[in-house]
């Protein structure tokens, strides 16, 4: 039991990664970017790729956030001539073509057969609790460190220049400024943030295939900051909990209702997570941590 509830902070703690970079994107700059899997997908395979020639982690990580940023450079490029509806449309074929790339250049990625044998993390350590409680002490050092990063940024006369234009894009024009450099380089930067995400779950799994990198991923991320509240750190961390409370948690009802089969267990699932955002949105739109004054 206690290697198990290690196991659900370590892939917590990655998706609270995810959320830090799409709340940035979102919560501070209001880019809906539907195509987040797709930059978890290049930090991870970057990540996997780089280890099976013995560069060590944390150059596979440097490495796959820095792609994962630049892939993210045309993307926001196209965001600037489309509206925020036609861009999250794009962003999620953007996920799609990743996917479908690492699933056909088989001679870098080996396809659907995957990438097996990728280092752990504090390999030395063993298999055991010790060398998963390092990983999770890791990654929660790490995501302290990215929701500083955020605060700062958030403080920053470029963090109030991007809350501008979230707001009112059109007034910030009319100011004389630039909104394009600095949606582009948000969008880097959460991009960036997934990317290092990837690595973590690379090198925690030990095994990637495409089929873990759908569309599906990102849409947990996107309820976990609207269930926790778009904006705020703590946002990013309380949905992110509950999310995995429920997906986790559910997995427990079977002792309860064993008529109910695996496969509509998993339905039931999503169906109670689905319930949870719609009544997140009817009555806390601004999420558990948002600001309590508004609705």
């Amino acid at each position: 039991m206690e290697a198990y509830i290690i196991a659900i902070l370590i892939i917590s703690g990655i998706y609270v990664l995810l959320a830090l970079g799409l709340n940035l994107q979102y919560g501070l700059t209001g880019i809906s970017n539907f195509g987040h899997v797709g930059f978890f997908c290049i930090g991870a395979y970057t990540a996997a790729l780089l280890s099976q020639v013995s560069v060590p982690w944390p150059f596979t990580f440097l490495a796959g956030a820095a792609l994962a940023a630049l892939a993210a450079w045309p993307l926001g490029l196209i965001s600037l001539k489309l509206r925020d509806d036609y861009f999250a449309i794009v962003s999620l074929g953007f996920s799609e073509v990743v996917r479908i790339v690492v699933t056909s250049e088989k001679w870098l990625t080996k396809g659907v057969q995957g990438i097996t044998g990728i280092p752990k993390l504090f390999a030395f350590l063993g298999t055991g609790t010790a060398q998963a409680l390092a990983v999770l002490l890791l990654l929660v050092a790490v995501n302290m460190l990215a929701g500083l990063s955020k605060s700062r940024i958030v403080r920053s006369p470029f963090g109030r220049m991007i809350e501008a234009i979230r707001d009112n894009e059109e007034a910030v024009k009319a100011l004389g400024k630039d909104p394009s450099t600095f949606k582009i380089q948000v969008l880097m930067l959460g991009a960036a943030l997934a990317g290092i995400a990837g690595g973590f779950y690379a090198h925690y799994i030990g095994y990637i295939v495409p089929e873990q990198f759908i569309p599906l991923i990102t849409f947990y991320i996107w309820m976990a900051i609207i269930i926790g509240g778009v904006g705020p750190i703590s946002g990013a961390l309380v949905g992110t909990l509950i999310l995995m409370f429920f997906l986790e948690g559910s997995r427990f009802l079977r002792g309860f209702i064993p008529f109910v089969s695996e496969v509509e267990m998993a339905s039931i699932r999503l169906g109670v997570i689905g319930l949870a955002l719609v009544l997140f949105t009817l009555y806390r739109p601004q999420g558990l941590m948002g600001d309590y004054t508004k609705r």
